[in-house]
């Protein structure tokens, strides 16, 4: 954990999810959003936590969080680094009462992830790293314990998939990657923790030909950036968070960087999308 600011954002994701969990599987209506997904009063709490915390740790540093968005483009474009945050991923999974939602913060310079944390309010376990730090998984007690993507398969190739979102051309490129490895073992979880499957080496591709958000994915990025994967869009540049008008991301793949079968599943995605 060689960068300054990682310790004290780990802190303050924590903090951020004890906030969240006495709205979790408790009465609370849910309303929804402007762009029709729902939001919670936990959101918000976490939010609140999030932006005054990391604004305590370097003022300097502007905060893009998922639910304080409406910051025009102008300003933006004139920002080197900034936090990328959002408070509850996996609404949805949260509502349903499934313990499959995170935390997530990222810290962005010039469009780059440089470290990601993503935590489980739950279970208090949290996944940190980021591109040449190293990446590492901490329960709510114990020691960090340093994870990697692996190379090669197990005994099956393990593609994770969403509980919740998909499309045809997803769809069709299961099938293609099913010809080209046999039988595919399909692991279905919520929220950014599909990225961390990934990292800690337990699944070997996050295929994503639907739509996410920059606050969706940066965070988990940067875990798994850190434990030897990449995210790259179909043109095989890595995902990258340049200010522009909208938020959604392309189309993408997760995949471990020294994967020998990088360049089939580029070709085959690019084909499908």
């Amino acid at each position: 954990m060689n960068h300054p600011l990682l310790p004290a954002v780990v802190d303050l994701v924590r903090q951020a999810g004890a906030a969240i969990l006495p709205y979790w599987r408790s009465d609370l209506a849910v309303t929804e959003k402007a762009d029709a997904s729902p939001v919670t009063a936990a959101d918000l709490a976490a939010h609140q936590v999030l932006a005054v915390g990391l604004a305590a740790l370097d003022p300097t540093i502007p905060v893009l969080s998922e639910e304080a968005a409406d910051i025009p483009l102008s300003e933006r474009v004139g920002w080197q680094r900034w936090w990328l945050v959002d408070p509850l991923d996996g609404t949805k999974e949260f509502i349903a009462g499934s313990e499959e939602f995170t935390v997530n913060v990222a810290l962005v310079e010039d469009g780059r992830v440089v470290f990601g944390v993503v935590g489980m309010p739950v279970t208090g376990r949290c996944y940190f790293g980021g591109a040449g730090l190293g990446a590492w998984r901490a329960e709510a007690r114990g020691e960090a314990q340093a994870i990697s993507v692996r190379i090669a398969p197990d005994e099956a190739f393990t593609l994770v998939a969403s509980k919740r979102h998909s499309s045809p051309a997803q769809e069709r490129l299961l099938a293609g990657l099913g010809e080209r490895f046999g039988d595919l073992q399909l692991a279905n979880i919520g929220s950014s923790l599909k990225f961390c499957l990934l990292a800690e080496g337990a699944a070997d591709c996050y295929p994503r030909l639907a739509p996410t958000s920059q606050w969706d994915t940066a965070a988990a990025q940067g875990v798994l950036e850190g434990a030897g994967g990449e995210v790259l869009d179909l043109a095989g540049e890595p995902l990258a968070y340049e200010a522009r008008e909208g938020f959604l991301n392309p189309s993408f793949l997760a995949l471990p960087v020294a994967a020998e079968w990088r360049a089939e599943l580029i070709q085959l995605a690019r084909a499908l999308d």
